[in-house]
């Protein structure tokens, strides 16, 4: 029987339809959570009880509930249904949203920011994705996903700046919530229902498979990475509008007008890099470089809190080697995780990363509270040495791409001889077949592949 893959390489009507809901509910939702991050240290006083520490905890809050609940609610989404999760997820935000809205202390504003996080849909979201479009095609769809968020950010920063001037803290609070809404609207009268409910060993964690992921140095360094680049993340985003405001002399309403344009530029000045990293398999170099730009942006701040200029270079510095490395992370974690454990370590990347915004809020606060705005800097950059100092024995990661095959007839006894088969082919790194799921799992380098024989697999 000869198990070749719908090479049809057009997304259908429905898998357009999907992707482009499902994008959008993570982009709505991403965005209700960025919004007040370039504006809430600045406008936070209004609020009873509000001192440096608590208005930290109120901006990273989100992280944590995010963090701890990330994987259960993808794991129950494999049970209850993905969109009975979603909604419930976008429920709990919109809850969230309007416990905030009403906060007139700091203590009801982390309990509202403590409950948005509660609605972890992001794995709930990946798989429902990976439910209505075809293997080959996830790699199109997960992108777009991340286009979206990345799209989200960048109008969240120029807007919350804008919209804290027009309705404040609370009308931010009260636009998440009817966000969330607008989601819960999306989900059902645009997204398709799956016929069936699919585990994907690639996009979902499998709970015996933690202690090999914990164990891996090289996805352990990763993992680490993205938790402290978002720690970077809001750390920065509680200083940087202080020090616009208050060292630079930058109006509130104008930080909006700064935020869009040095966010376009970084991208433009990120993308030769990341072609340089994926087409000349310089993805070390680059990411190396990039952790170092950080460093330097943070050192640059620390030196130049007053001046406008020196603030608005070092945040296009920045935002470049943010941007680089949020895009390359993603695609470092996929060529360092064995296919075995490839769900189980985004899952566990993905807790981290909002761990690692909960971590930035606190001690963002903490350090301005002790240390002022050129400590926190300061703080930042000694954290982006060590990291840097973390990743310089990473090896080299070997380019790699993933294949999905499937395979009608395979049984417990036949899929070790179906395993070699694979592994025996030019070019092949590793395969995983997963019986349950009836698909081979296929790592392979494209520059050596011998495309003929892996699309002509038959097995007899």
């Amino acid at each position: 029987m000869t198990q070749k893959q719908n090479t049809n390489s057009a997304l259908t009507s429905l898998e357009k339809r999907s992707i482009a809901g499902l994008s959008s509910i993570f982009a709505l939702r991403m965005l209700g959570l960025f919004m007040i991050l370039p504006v809430f240290s600045l406008a936070a006083d209004q609020y009873s009880h509000a001192t440096p520490i608590l208005i930290g905890l109120a901006i990273g809050a989100y992280g944590l509930t995010q963090a701890l609940l990330q994987i259960p609610f993808g794991m129950l989404s494999d049970r209850i249904g993905r969109k009975r999760v979603i909604t419930i997820g976008l429920l709990l935000f919109a809850a969230g949203s309007v416990v905030a809205a009403m906060a007139d202390s700091i203590y009801m504003v982390i309990a509202g920011r403590l409950l948005q996080g509660s609605g972890a849909i992001a794995a709930a979201i990946m798989a429902l994705t990976a439910d209505l479009t075809r293997d080959e095609h996830r790699t199109k769809a997960m992108a777009s996903i991340g286009i979206s968020i990345g799209l989200s950010f960048s109008i969240a920063l120029a807007a919350g700046a804008a919209l804290e001037h027009w309705i404040g803290l609370s009308g931010i609070f009260w636009a998440t919530a009817l966000l969330s809404l607008v989601g819960i609207g999306v989900l059902h009268l645009w997204v398709p229902t799956p016929t069936r409910l699919v585990n994907h060993r690639d996009i979902e964690p499998v709970p015996q498979q933690f202690l090999n992921v914990f164990r891996n140095a090289e996805i352990m360094r990763m993992v680490l990475s993205i938790m402290i680049l978002h720690c970077l993340l809001t750390i920065t985003f509680f200083a940087l509008p202080i020090a616009l405001f208050e060292h630079a002399g930058l109006a509130k309403e104008q930080h909006g007008l700064i935020y869009l344009p040095i966010l376009i530029l970084a991208f433009i000045s990120m993308v030769p890099f990341i072609i340089i990293a994926e087409k000349r398999r310089k993805m070390k170099p680059i990411f190396i470089g990039s952790i170092a730009v950080l460093a330097l942006a943070q050192f640059g701040w620390s030196m130049v809190s007053t001046s406008l200029f020196g603030l608005l270079f070092c945040l296009w510095l920045f935002f470049t080697a943010f941007n680089i490395l949020e895009a390359s992370l993603p695609s470092l974690m996929s060529k360092l995780s064995p296919l075995a454990n490839k769900g189980t370590a985004m899952g566990v990347y993905s807790s981290a990363q909002f761990l690692g915004a909960f971590i930035g809020g606190a001690a963002g606060g903490l350090l301005f509270s002790k240390l002022g705005v050129e400590g926190v800097f300061i703080a930042g950059a000694i954290l982006t040495v060590a990291w840097l100092l973390l990743i310089l024995p990473m090896k080299p990661p070997k380019h790699l791409s993933t294949r999905i095959i499937h395979l009608d007839n395979v049984t417990d006894n036949n899929a070790p001889n179906i395993a070699q088969q694979l592994n025996d082919i030019h070019g092949v790194a590793e395969t995983i077949i997963v019986v349950e799921e009836r698909v081979a799992y296929v790592k392979f380098s494209p520059d050596e592949i011998d495309a003929d024989a892996l699309d002509a697999f038959v097995v007899e």
